[in-house]
């Protein structure tokens, strides 16, 4: 008569063969599924999605009371997202943001608002501290940046701040900031 082995005496060769079945299954079902796929040269570039940049503009320039900006990028700037935020703080206001991908790859975004440069910052920046200054297309630019964060500029340009930030290198910010600068405030 033979006698089973007690669980605790199962060691983790026992465990290895019975998870084998469970994990082939869920390779299986995740193929099927097609929610996985193997890429042998590395990753690629998905699809970016698009983000009606000029219609949310408009929208906002008609409902927030401050001057939106909608600036004209150069082609293979793609607009990818957008949303709206209230700093709630003392000095605070409402916020337009809109995202871009630049023809490099990298994301950018700026924000609009009527907030302060100092309640802006610590909203969107946390701790961050301005750390010199930049002059683009005649406007001041105040530039924040650590070396483990993501740069950002923000500017007053007169009953609203802009704030840009991004993975951009500094064409990438001076682009931006340039067509900002150049944009007229949107009708009501």
């Amino acid at each position: 008569m033979s006698q089973k082995k007690h669980r605790i005496f199962n060691d983790y060769r026992d465990l290895f063969w019975s998870l084998v079945p469970l994990v082939l299954a869920a390779v299986v079902l995740a193929g099927v599924a097609s929610q996985c796929t193997v890429a042998t040269n590395g990753p690629t570039q998905g699809q970016i999605p698009h983000f009606d940049a000029d219609a949310a503009l408009k929208a906002d320039a008609k409902s927030l009371p401050f001057p939106i900006r909608n600036p004209v990028l150069p082609p293979g700037w793609q607009s990818n997202s957008g949303s709206r935020d209230t700093i709630a703080v003392a000095g605070g206001g409402p916020v337009s943001t809109v995202g871009y991908i630049t023809p490099q790859g990298t994301y950018m975004r700026f924000s609009q608002s009527s907030a302060s440069e100092e309640a802006l910052s610590r909203q969107e920046l946390g701790s961050r501290y301005p750390t010199g200054a930049t002059d683009v297309a005649g406007q001041k630019w105040v530039v924040y940046s650590e070396p483990t964060e993501e740069t950002a500029w923000i500017a007053d340009l007169g009953g609203v701040r802009i704030l840009i930030t991004g993975a951009g290198n500094e064409a990438a910010f001076t682009t931006l900031a340039t067509a900002i600068t150049a944009a007229p405030p949107l009708s009501k």
